[in-house]
């Protein structure tokens, strides 16, 4: 319940996964809280995504791989990485710091510490999904990685020792184990890895409007504000809108996804976030008959079975938040889908782009703002927002009652930069 003046203990920004899972672990702490949202519940990167709880996927997108894929992915402006020409400058500083996140070091520091996050991610899910009344939601079907030829799959192979280092289960099959994971395959797939411990939600949309609605029955507030900036003070935090509207919190959590900096900025902070473009398509349920989540590593997609439909998608194009949508992008991945199963019925879908926020090294920016502890960040999650929901839910939650963080959050500092 609200105090007598309607003034919450806590402010969210933002209504994604992060900042609605944030919000309920608040709230269960006996925290009364708000959350604002330029457009409401999961109407953005939570309502498009994959679905999938990718806790196997430890290893960050910088990395020394990704340095010798870049150059032949960027000359094709439709395939798994693309940098439009108009935005190239404007990212310059960010790529700056990517390409330095991927020396070795570096990553092994940042595989470590996604290594700690899916640990405590997947250890909070289970108990947060029954606490919130969405476990039948949950499916376990795991991931099948698939390969064209022995040479991509030993060049994958680096990858998966340091994920078997990290306690990953998984198994390599050849094309006869492929089909029986996974019938229906082009015959080009001659060798994969499945991942058993890999799993998905029904539809992360839903899965987002359900926990917002538990939210709002226990209590909670969530309002359509465009938040422009904060005032921290003394007493508490002015969250500034559109218009000049202000609401006063306690403290608040600032989880607005790929809008996050722009707010950050108005208490002093440059946080190097960055938006990966993603699009897909979902078709209708009847298109495939889709057994597990299959990722085409090579081509940068992957292909998802939600209860609402199959989703073909993924891919980044690093192209900020003003640039219109090229959906030629999601065709290209509809049409390679097509060939690599040949039995897809690719009509009757619907395209989306959304924004990923992400950060230079991979790792989302965790832990209070530089000058007042009266904020706390939970943003830069990029690819990985649902899959770390929970766990990041649960460090908010310590960090508003003062309570140590069940992991060392050191490497997720958003003055790291």
């Amino acid at each position: 319940m609200m105090n007598d003046q309607d003034q919450p203990d806590i402010i969210v920004i933002g209504a994604g996964i992060v900042g609605v899972s944030a919000a309920i672990a608040a709230q269960a702490r006996g925290l009364s809280v708000v959350v604002l949202d330029r457009e409401g519940p999961a109407a953005g990167a939570s309502a498009g995504n994959a679905g999938a709880f990718a806790f196997t996927d430890i290893l960050p997108l910088a990395s020394p791989g990704i340095l010798k894929k870049a150059p032949k992915w960027l000359l094709d402006p439709l395939g798994p990485l693309s940098l439009p020409p108009a935005y190239a400058l404007q990212i310059a500083p960010w790529m700056f710091r990517f390409w330095r996140a991927c020396a070795s070091g570096r990553v092994a520091h940042s595989t470590a510490a996604q290594t700690a996050l899916m640990d405590l991610s997947k250890a909070e899910l289970e108990p947060f999904l029954r606490q919130t009344g969405t476990a039948a939601m949950l499916r376990k079907d795991g991931n099948l990685q698939v390969y064209e030829g022995e040479t991509e799959l030993k060049a994958s192979l680096p990858g998966w020792k340091a994920r078997e280092a990290h306690g990953v289960e998984f198994h390599h099959v050849d094309a006869a184990g492929i089909a029986e994971i996974q019938p229906g395959l082009a015959l080009r797939f001659t060798h994969g890895t499945f991942t058993p411990g890999w799993y998905s939600i029904a539809d992360p949309k839903l899965y987002t409007l359900a926990l917002a609605d538990h939210f709002c029955a226990l209590g909670g507030k969530i309002e359509r504000a465009k938040v422009t900036a904060l005032r921290p003070g003394e007493s508490g935090v002015d969250v500034v809108s559109v218009g000049g509207a202000s609401r006063r919190a306690s403290r608040v959590v600032l989880a607005a996804g790929a809008f996050s900096h722009q707010v950050a900025r108005t208490i002093g902070e440059n946080i190097p976030l960055e938006t990966e473009r993603g699009y897909n398509t979902t078709l209708p349920l009847e298109a495939f008959d889709l057994r597990t989540q299959i990722t085409f590593g090579g081509h940068g997609f992957v292909v998802s079975r939600l209860s609402t439909g199959i989703r073909v998608g993924g891919a980044v194009e690093l192209g900020g938040l003003k640039l219109p949508p090229n959906f030629r992008r999601s065709e290209a991945m509809l049409e390679k889908a097509r060939n690599f199963l040949p039995g897809l019925k690719p009509h009757g879908g619907v395209q989306w782009m959304g924004f990923r926020p992400s950060l230079p090294d991979s790792l989302p920016a965790i832990g209070h703002a530089r000058d007042t502890q009266r904020v706390i960040y939970a943003f830069g999650h990029g690819h990985l927002g649902l899959t770390q929901s929970a766990g990041t839910a649960r460090i908010v939650a310590d960090l508003l009652t003062c309570k140590k963080p069940a992991i060392d959050i050191a490497s997720f500092s958003p003055q790291r930069f």
